[in-house]
Order: C-alpha cells, then structure tokens, then sequence
C-alpha cells in the first residue's frame, strides 16, 4: 500500500505506479517496454505518431488500439506512410479500430515525410535524442512529474520547424518519458533506472 501519489505494491511485489498498477496491459508495458531506449527510426516515428494520437485521450486507450493503428500504418514504415494519399485518409476516416481524426492522420502522413527529409541531417532519432537533458526528475510521487520542460519546450519548436505537427511540448515531453530520454518512474518504483540511461 502507500499514499495515492505514490507506488502501489502489486501481488508480485514489485511497486508501480498507479496507472500502472492494475490493468495488465498498462503494466505489461510499463515493466517491458515504458522508458526504455528507442534507437530506430521506425521505432521513434511510431511513438511520436501514438503520442499524437494520444493527444487528449488515455494511453490505455492507444495501447489498445495498437495493433489496429500498425496494420493501418504499414508497422509505421515511413516510407510507407510518406505515400499515402487521400483515398488512404478516407479509408482511414472509415477504420473504427483506430482513432478517426483527420488532423491526426494527416499529422501521421506529414510527419512521415518530414522524418524521411531529416536523413540528410543525420535522421529522427538522433535529432530527437540530441534534446536529451544533462539531468531526470527524481520523483517519490506522481505530484513531482513535469508535464513538459525546457527541453521538451525546445524539441517541440524544432520539430515543428522541420515540418513536424502535433508535436507540442506535453506531447514531446510524453515522448521523451516513453523512449527513455528523461526517467519519471517514480524512486521506489521497480523499473527505476531500468533504461540504463540514467543511473539515478
């Protein structure tokens, strides 16, 4: 047990928390894949493009719908997604096991093409991590953790420079928490420093 801010011990003796704590999903993903280093392309415009998706609804939600949103994706290939045209956005608008928002779909198309134009600056994923801080957030309770920072602030404006949408800072920070950028797992959790990223 603990305060409602803080870890909750499950029946395997592991402590997370609590939106990690009781639906099996969320707490398979919190203790295999959460926060835990994302190094290729195809993996950071997945998330960046579910962090989208995201965007005023639950994660549980998302992570639900995973697997429908990667088939209507192409396992978002970005090569793939680059190409889709508008009888793909219609065809997306119609798929009832995936989110239906045109903005948010196109976003997804759009930022497909803006990921294959960074390749010339070194690719997604490096521009992405060189906004890694120089220090995480050490939080005891769910209180302590930003919803977004200086840097997700700073990655939200370059992105968007780049041609990126739907990239704002609460997003990008939600982004930096999943591909391991930053480390929010609260201090008495379990998966605490399990990225490997952050020894703290």
């Amino acid at each position: 047990m603990s305060d409602l801010n803080g870890t909750i011990m499950g029946e395997d003796g592991l402590a997370r928390p609590p939106w990690a704590a009781t639906d099996p999903l969320l707490r398979e993903y919190y203790d295999a894949e959460w926060g835990m280093p994302v190094r290729d392309e195809q993996g950071m415009f997945e998330r960046l493009s579910l962090e989208a998706f995201q965007a005023g609804l639950s994660w549980a939600t998302i992570l639900r719908k995973r697997p429908a949103f990667r088939a209507a994706f192409a396992d978002f290939n970005p090569e793939v997604v680059a190409k889709y045209t508008d009888d793909d956005v219609q065809r997306l608008l119609q798929d009832a096991s995936i989110v239906r928002n045109r903005l948010k779909i196109l976003a997804a198309i759009t930022n497909a093409k803006a990921t294959i134009a960074l390749r010339e600056e070194g690719g997604l994923v490096d521009f992405v991590w060189s906004f890694q801080p120089a220090e995480t957030p050490q939080p005891k309770h769910a209180s302590e953790i930003p919803t977004q920072s200086p840097e997700s602030i700073a990655l939200s404006k370059a992105l968007r420079k780049k041609g990126f949408a739907f990239v704002g800072p609460t997003t990008m920070y939600a982004l930096m928490e999943a591909v391991g950028m930053v480390d929010t797992h609260l201090m008495d959790s379990h998966r605490r420093g399990s990225s490997g990223v952050w020894l703290v």
